[in-house]
């Protein structure tokens, strides 16, 4: 349990490092293909355009649940803190242990393996060299949050601008050179066989893991400044900018490239770029340029914020003791940050990450839907009082949870068994090491009021 004199984290982050954290993890390396994968679904440019602004705007009901709960719970923690409120420490429990270790440091490896492999385009690493390099990306990125939080916050900053400028830019660029006849097209890709509201539908599918994270703010809930209005609105400012970003990023491939061609190319953003005179056959160097920094955003954003889960779960005697604690001078998480990049450096030199990460989406995707579904149980409580409160909401709540439902129903279809085991996984090993440390955490609890009655 927490010492009641021990250091603990505080408000330091500003409106501006709220949203550069949101963009910064939403915009990742995903986007560079997923153009490619929405077009092959939604099978003509019209209808590639409206996936992206639509997935857009389905995954609004999830950010307004997460406004209306970050506003009542402002801590660090997120889908821990929430379902722990809503009175079930066991799924509270279970929440966290997934993400440390099925989400989290995956995610980290993944992301630091993918700026490897990008800047090998130039370099040539290849092999332990490539691993090594991500593994020296993690530990500096570790270092700068753990040591220098608000260096870190306005690194984040820089970077996310750095992120979204450049798209920007060449989106500009792209107006002036594309065929706005092929954004209205109705042509399909050859032999495909969706066509109206079905091929919508598998295009809006399509794009969903491209909005994946603009909730992350909510992670460091408790770190953030005047959070009854800097956490809601950072998710909505970030909402808006991210929808805006790839709508008319989809919009400038469909009028650089044919619709067939994008999705035919595993590469559609360079494909499509290399249309521009300006970028022309240098399209394949400024994409992977960009890709560098687009991923290198979202691998700093991961690690400056990820480890606040298992921090919160500490506080409360559910995780292991030292990851709740706080450094005296620099005010971070510092234990849970050094294990979170220490399991995320073993799995750089692991096989088949991604393969583990796509399993534990389906347990990732059910706590996210358990998480909304949680607004329905906290709503009857007498001390729940956001500041941010949802007008019909529980309509945007089963919305938010239908959104989710889909999802998890298509990740099941995708990969019925290991989605299964891995749940199974998640239960079997997390509800007794839950057992062991809440009945260890009440003994302690009761010994301190046994001390105090006695003073």
């Amino acid at each position: 349990m927490e010492k009641k004199n021990a250091p603990e984290l505080k408000r330091r982050l500003g409106l501006g490092a709220a949203i550069a954290l949101g963009v910064g993890t939403t915009v990742g390396s995903g986007i560079f293909t997923s153009i490619g994968d929405v077009a092959g679904a939604a099978g003509t440019a019209p209808l590639l355009v409206l996936s992206f602004f639509i997935g857009g705007l389905i995954l609004i009901p999830q950010i307004l649940c997460y406004c209306e709960l970050s506003t009542a719970y402002p801590e660090d923690g997120i889908f821990y803190v929430y379902l722990k409120e809503a009175g079930s420490r066991p799924l509270a429990f279970l929440s966290g242990w997934i993400s440390f270790w099925a989400t989290d440091p995956p995610g980290i490896a993944i992301m630091a393996l993918s700026v490897a492999s990008y800047t090998a385009y130039f370099t040539g690493f290849s092999g332990i060299v490539t691993k090594l390099f991500a593994v020296a990306l993690i530990i500096v990125f570790t270092l700068l949050h753990m040591i220098k939080m608000e260096a870190g916050a306005k690194w984040q900053s820089f970077i996310t601008a750095a992120k979204v400028l450049p798209f920007a830019l060449i989106i500009g660029a792209a107006l002036f050179y594309m065929d706005f006849g092929s954004i209205s097209s109705t042509n399909s890709i050859a032999g495909s066989s969706s066509a109206g509201i079905v091929a919508l539908l598998a295009g809006i599918s399509a794009t969903t893991w491209s909005y994946d994270g603009m909730q992350s703010v909510c992670v460091m809930g408790g770190e953030i400044k005047n959070p009854k209005r800097n956490l809601p609105l950072s998710m909505l400012i970030t909402v808006v900018i991210i929808t805006l970003l790839y709508t008319f990023l989809s919009m400038a491939g469909a009028g650089l490239a044919s619709v067939d061609t994008l999705a035919n190319s595993e590469a559609p953003v360079a494909t499509a770029f290399e249309n521009i005179p300006l970028i022309g056959n240098s399209a394949g160097t400024v994409v992977a340029i960009l890709a560098i920094i687009v991923v290198i955003g979202s691998l700093s954003s991961l690690i400056m914020f990820q480890a606040r889960i298992e921090y919160a779960m500490a506080k409360d005697g559910l995780f292991f003791k030292s990851f709740a604690k706080v450094h005296p001078k620099w005010e971070t998480p510092y234990i849970s940050m050094i294990y979170q990049s220490a399991l995320a450096i073993v799995l750089v030199f692991a096989t088949n990450i991604s393969n583990l990460l796509g399993y534990f989406t389906l347990v990732a995707l059910l706590r996210s839907t358990i998480t909304f579904g949680a607004v329905f149980v906290l709503r009857k409580k007498p001390g729940y009082k956001p500041t941010f409160n949802l007008k019909a909401w529980p309509l945007i709540t089963v919305l938010a949870c239908a959104s989710t439902l889909i999802l998890l129903v298509s990740t099941f279809a995708w990969a019925p068994i290991p989605g299964l085991v891995c749940g199974i996984a998640v239960c079997a090993t997390g509800l007794p090491v839950y057992y062991y440390w809440d009945k260890k955490s009440k003994a302690a609890e009761l010994a301190e009021k046994s001390e105090n009655s006695k003073n």
